[in-house]
């Protein structure tokens, strides 16, 4: 699905033309790389393209495919200005660990600017707005392609085995010539999420339970991180509604940056993507004001104060509400 965007693709109106300028493969055929010059028309003012002198930028990218560990690795750089602007970018496909059906996709890049004629302040922002655009589409682009191979009755591709005959090394093509697709796993963006309530949670609440049981109970809900990790996107949809792939990423960057940083139990995925949602999914910002609140919860003691507190005696005695199906009889 990811090599039919080339030689150019009409979903990514930027991506003029590419060439492979190489490619190669070993012998028993379980690697191949190929070396493509891509031409993109980047949106930038005209009067800046004047002075520098160019219609297109053109960036170097080296794809390795290795069939055997089923990855898929992406390497690009950008080859106009190199010796002014050095552009990096780094992606990979790989298979799940946990269900080899899925695949995990990881993106980094970038961007350091020496000189350019007085406009680096502009050539930064145009850069951060190519690539923001780039990973908006991604997703897009690729369940495109792979519902154009569903369509042509391609659903699963044999996994690649050990041939006795070596495979003869291919040389590098004219340009403006595609390459066949090469086995991938479909797209899917994992989550991590938590197992579904047990019966001991169903069971805890009974006819006696009073409201010191009932803040526990709550305490536990907020707080208790999942004891195992399942993807399962039924539940997904169920308990934590319709994501967009891009949320489903932060929710399970946020999730993963808790469990390496935080001590002691981590909030549950339904009350983080609450911090998502309450700053527009923007990373920085969520992670600020997640910190902000476990660091209030620490530093008033709300969890010591919700496992230890009682109600006062003449509460118990006086008071005449109650939780619903719970309360004493009384009017």
């Amino acid at each position: 699905a990811y090599e039919r965007r080339f030689p150019t693709c009409h979903l990514i109106p930027m991506f003029v033309a590419s060439d492979v300028v190489e490619e190669e493969t070993n012998e028993d055929g379980s690697t191949t790389r190929v070396q493509r010059r891509c031409a993109l028309d980047v949106d930038a003012p005209r009067l800046l393209k004047r002075i520098a002198g160019v219609d297109y930028v053109y960036f170097i990218q080296n794809n390795t495919l290795n069939r055997k560990e089923r990855t898929l690795h992406i390497e690009s750089h950008n080859d106009t200005f190199s010796n002014r602007v050095i552009i990096h970018e780094t992606c990979c496909y790989s298979v799940h660990p946990e269900n080899d059906a899925w695949t995990c996709f990881e993106q980094t890049a970038s961007l350091d600017i020496k000189s350019f004629f007085g406009f680096e302040s502009n050539v930064e922002k145009i850069a951060m707005k190519q690539y923001a655009s780039s990973i908006k589409k991604g997703k897009e682009i690729i369940e495109f392609y792979l519902k154009e191979l569903e369509d042509e009755g391609i659903t699963q591709v044999p996994r690649w085995t050990p041939s006795s005959l070596p495979l003869p090394v291919s040389r590098p093509t004219s340009l403006f010539t595609s390459l066949p697709a090469p086995p991938k796993p479909a797209i899917t963006f994992p989550i991590s999420i938590p197992l579904p309530i047990n019966a001991k949670d169903s069971n805890s609440q009974d006819d006696t339970q009073d409201s010191r049981t009932l803040q526990a109970d709550v305490l536990t809900e907020i707080l208790t991180g999942t004891p195992e990790d399942k993807l399962d996107s039924d539940y997904i949809k169920r308990y934590l509604g319709d994501l967009t792939p891009l949320q489903e990423s932060c929710l399970i960057r946020l999730r993963k940056w808790l469990q390496e940083t935080h001590k002691g139990k981590i909030p549950k995925d339904e009350h983080i993507l609450r911090f998502l949602r309450a700053r527009d999914f923007n990373m920085d910002k969520a992670r600020e004001f997640l910190c902000q609140s476990l660091t209030w919860r620490k530093q008033h003691q709300v969890d010591y104060l919700l496992e230890t507190w009682s109600s006062p005696q003449v509460l118990q005695d006086f008071y005449t509400g109650g939780w619903h199906h719970h309360d004493r009889g009384r009017t």
